[in-house]
């Protein structure tokens, strides 16, 4: 194991939530993370027709909606920021600053973390810079995307996700936040993400569909076992404290392969367009949602997931009694 996954083991304990995310327990309400929404363009919340319960909040109506789910048990926040103006130059730091230090200011309690990734900001809509030529250009994504972790960890971010599976791009978030005194904040890395059919709803609410063509150069073909686990290993080796597998249920096998070779945490992300589909058939009539939900809970459970990211983590004290 690297010195770097070595230093990832006392990060892991730095507080009672974390301890809790990561413990090897069964899924309970304090291992469900809470994905959050924050547009810069919204002056209230704004209701998701393709995600019952979930809104896309305004910079003042997202205390409001931490308030409610803290008092459901919810102590992990995923938060996706969304600037109203795309930019491929520069970093909206003054909208990101105020959305992550309004939240720590007055939950302090909350265990915040923020998505790591440029696709919300990009007039393109892809996860990275681009070359003259069209092409992912990996070493000024990585190096913009450490800007933007360390503009996270400066506003009060206790966690960094990345989510954009540049090359590289743990080791110099991870190099980036230590040499400026963040060395207590974990990365939750999407380590083993997946080109995937079912992040439909979520582009919608977080506007980073690619304006053209598709994330196959850089998110891993669902067909490839191999590459899979190699990249969570990768990401262990460079410094990442926490993996997850990404579409969740499409990623089950992997999960306990995945924490054999590495030894760290690994949870699952319950994606939009699974949380939908339960939805939708519960519009219809074919199950009960809440039992659904607890279905697919149980299996990641089941599974091996450390923690588990789903947009019913709010209602997780409801479902799982």
């Amino acid at each position: 194991m690297s010195s770097e996954s070595l230093l990832g083991l006392r990060r892991n304990r730095i507080n009672a939530p974390l301890r809790n995310l990561v413990s090897s327990e069964s899924l309970n309400p304090k291992k469900l993370v809470q994905p959050i929404f924050v547009a810069e363009s919204l002056k209230a919340p704004e209701k998701m027709s393709s995600l019952p319960g979930v809104f896309r909040d305004s910079q003042d109506s997202i205390l409001s909606q931490i308030e409610s789910d803290l008092k459901n048990g919810v102590e992990h926040f995923l938060l996706f920021l969304v600037p109203e103006k795309k930019s491929d130059d520069s970093i909206p730091k003054s909208f990101y600053k105020n959305v992550i230090g309004s939240i720590k200011s007055k939950f302090p309690e909350t265990f915040l973390w923020v998505d790591t990734c440029l696709c919300s900001l990009t007039t393109h809509g892809h996860c990275g810079l681009l070359d003259p030529k069209g092409r992912i250009d990996n070493i000024s994504s990585v190096k913009r995307l450490s800007e933007l972790a360390l503009c996270y960890a400066e506003s009060g971010a206790d966690g960094i996700s990345p989510s954009d599976m540049m090359d590289g791009r743990i080791r110099s978030h991870r190099n980036i936040l230590d040499s400026n005194g963040f060395q207590h904040v974990p990365i939750m890395s999407y380590s083993t993400k997946f080109k995937s059919h079912f992040y439909g709803p979520f582009r919608e609410a977080a506007e980073s569909a690619p304006g053209y063509g598709d994330r196959s150069s850089y998110q891993i073909d669902v067909r490839n076992r191999e590459d899979s686990i190699l990249s969570s290993i990768r990401d262990t080796e460079e410094g990442a404290d926490l993996l997850m597998v990404k579409p969740g249920i499409t990623s089950i096998d992997l999960i306990t392969p995945i924490k054999e070779q590495t030894g760290l945490p690994v949870g699952a992300y319950q994606v939009s367009g699974e949380y939908a589909s339960i939805a939708m058939l519960a519009e219809n009539g074919f199950c009960k949602f809440e039992d659904a939900l607890k279905e697919t809970w149980q299996v990641f459970s089941r599974a091996g997931a450390s923690y588990l990211i789903t947009y019913a983590a709010r209602r997780g004290k409801e479902i799982l009694g």
